[in-house]
C-alpha cells in the first residue's frame, strides 16, 4: 500500500481548508510559525484615503475607538479577503489588487493627488512607501500590529510544504532544512524568500490559502496519474 502524501502547513488551517487535503488522502501536520499581535495606535494624523495590505491590519483597526471616523474614509487594499473583511465591516473599498506592487502602480497612475494613511505591520515590505516617496505621493504610516517568528523543529519528513508569507519561510528555515520537498507559496513575495534555498517552488494562481492548497492537490494528483 502506498504511503500517504504528507503535507506540512506553516499555519494552522481552518477545518474546511484542512479538509481539502484530508479528502485527498493526504496526512497533514500544521503549526503556526508566526504570531501576530494587535497594537494600540493613535489616529491623530489621518489622510483622505486608507490603505490595508493584510487582514491582520483590518482586525486591529476594527478594535479602535475611532472606528466610525475611519469607516467614513475611502479604502485601497491588497487581497480579496482583505477587501471582503473591510466591506463586511462598513468600509468603502475603491480599489484592490492581489499584490502591493500592483496597488502602488494603480495609486501612482490613477489616484496620485490623494493623500494616504497606510495601516501596516512591523515586518511590512518597502514596496508601497518606496513607490510613494519616489512619486511624491503624500502618505503617513501607522503600525497597527506586530508579527513575530515562532520557529520550532518538525521531526516528520514531508512531501510538500505550504507557505503563506515571507516571515513564515524565515521562521520555518531557522530550525528545519528544505531538501526535496515541494514548496507551495501563496504568492511571489513568499516564493522570493525561498529563491536561494530550493527550486521546487509552486506559486498559487491567486494569493489565497485555498488556492495554495489547490495547487498542492493538483501537483500531487498529476504525479499520480
Amino acid at each position: 500500500m502506498q504511503e500517504a502524501i504528507r503535507i506540512i502547513s506553516t499555519k494552522i488551517l481552518l477545518s474546511n481548508q484542512k479538509q481539502y487535503l484530508l479528502n485527498a488522502g493526504f496526512s497533514v501536520i500544521e503549526s503556526d510559525f508566526i504570531k501576530t499581535e494587535d497594537l494600540d495606535f493613535s489616529t491623530k494624523i489621518l489622510h483622505d484615503s486608507l490603505i490595508f495590505t493584510s487582514q491582520n491590519a483590518v482586525h486591529s483597526v476594527l478594535k479602535h475607538p475611532d472606528l466610525k471616523i475611519l469607516q467614513q474614509k475611502e479604502v485601497f487594499c491588497v487581497g480579496l479577503k482583505t477587501k471582503a473583511l473591510l466591506e463586511a465591516n462598513g468600509f468603502n473599498v475603491i480599489a484592490y489588487t492581489g499584490y502591493a506592487a500592483d496597488l502602488a502602480e494603480i495609486i501612482t497612475l490613477v489616484y496620485p493627488k490623494r493623500t494616504y494613511t497606510f495601516f501596516s505591520g512591523n515586518l511590512r515590505r518597502d514596496t508601497l512607501p518606496d513607490t510613494f516617496q519616489e512619486a511624491g505621493i503624500v502618505f503617513n504610516e501607522i503600525t497597527v500590529y506586530t508579527t513575530s517568528l515562532t520557529p520550532h523543529k518538525i521531526e516528520a519528513k514531508a512531501n510538500g510544504l505550504l507557505f503563506y508569507s515571507p516571515s513564515g519561510v524565515v521562521s520555518y528555515l531557522k530550525d528545519n532544512p528544505i531538501t526535496d520537498e515541494i514548496c507551495f507559496c501563496i504568492g511571489t513575495t513568499t516564493a522570493e524568500a525561498l529563491l536561494n534555498v530550493t527550486k521546487n517552488i509552486v506559486i498559487a494562481n491567486q494569493p489565497t490559502i485555498e488556492n495554495t492548497i489547490i495547487q498542492c492537490l493538483n501537483h500531487f494528483k498529476s504525479l499520480a496519474s
